[in-house]
């Protein structure tokens, strides 16, 4: 009878209960969600759907901006959000994010609109979003953000008088360069000057008038990314001091 007992023991601890569970011990972890946390910039199971629906949701709104604005103008008022949507996507989700967004923006507006029209949404507001997402995401300063966009801004200006000439048949920028001249003669005549401004001189104020005018844009846009994003939980920056005291802004 001892032999027995003792026989019936040593089979018990050869098979242990921790060992014979092990494998619904790992099912039920992996169930549960006990696993190791994932590598950094690799989404968990639950953000995966979160960043689809928001770069989704954020794409569909500043395709909704654009395409108000275009039946219905109003101003400048809603022109100053045309890169927010796609940079609020790049603040909270990436580059990769953010990209898709403006590409899925640009496919709906072509869907929407035509192929023309969508791709002046995309050159340079899209592009210019996902810029100024990733400066902000870096902390640059106004100074760097501001330039680098009204950079974009003035090459997706350009674009489009290229797109649009195409399009016409007729080299739009003669247009241009006539209502510049007329100003710069009326500038010169105020001043006294006799003399006649080149083709050259007249092609570089031109485009000095375009750039300082992306730069006041861009300096808009960033008063509203303050003041709109920080309510978001997703903060930019923080402008330069005498911005600050301008606008009365409190930290």
């Amino acid at each position: 009878m001892s032999d027995f007992l003792s026989a019936d023991a040593t089979s018990n601890s050869g098979s242990s209960p921790s060992k014979n569970n092990e494998p619904e011990t790992a099912a039920i972890s992996d169930l549960a969600g006990d696993r190791k946390n994932p590598a950094p910039g690799t989404p968990t199971t639950r953000e995966a759907p979160l960043r689809l629906v928001e770069t989704a949701f954020l794409a569909s709104t500043a395709s909704l901006i654009w395409l108000i604005n275009y039946y219905f103008p109003l101003g400048p008022l809603l022109r100053v959000f045309f890169p927010v949507p796609i940079a609020l996507v790049y603040l909270r989700w990436g580059n990769r994010a953010a990209w898709m967004s403006a590409l899925v923006s640009g496919l709906l507006l072509s869907v929407l609109m035509g192929p023309t029209r969508s791709i002046l949404y995309v050159i340079p507001f899209g592009v210019m979003g996902v810029a100024l997402g990733g400066l902000w995401r870096r902390k640059a300063s106004w100074s760097v953000s501001i330039s680098v966009g009204a950079l974009i801004g003035t090459v997706g200006f350009f674009f489009k008088f290229w797109l649009l000439s195409a399009l016409v048949g007729q080299d739009l920028w003669v247009y241009v360069t006539a209502q510049v001249t007329e100003i710069v003669e009326w500038v010169f005549v105020k001043l006294g000057w006799l003399s006649v401004p080149s083709l050259s001189t007249i092609g570089a104020i031109a485009a000095g008038m375009i750039l300082v005018n992306n730069i006041v844009y861009l300096f808009v846009v960033h008063l509203v990314a303050l003041l709109l994003l920080d309510r978001l939980g997703n903060p930019i920056p923080r402008p330069p001091r005498w911005v600050q005291v301008l606008i009365d802004y409190e930290e």
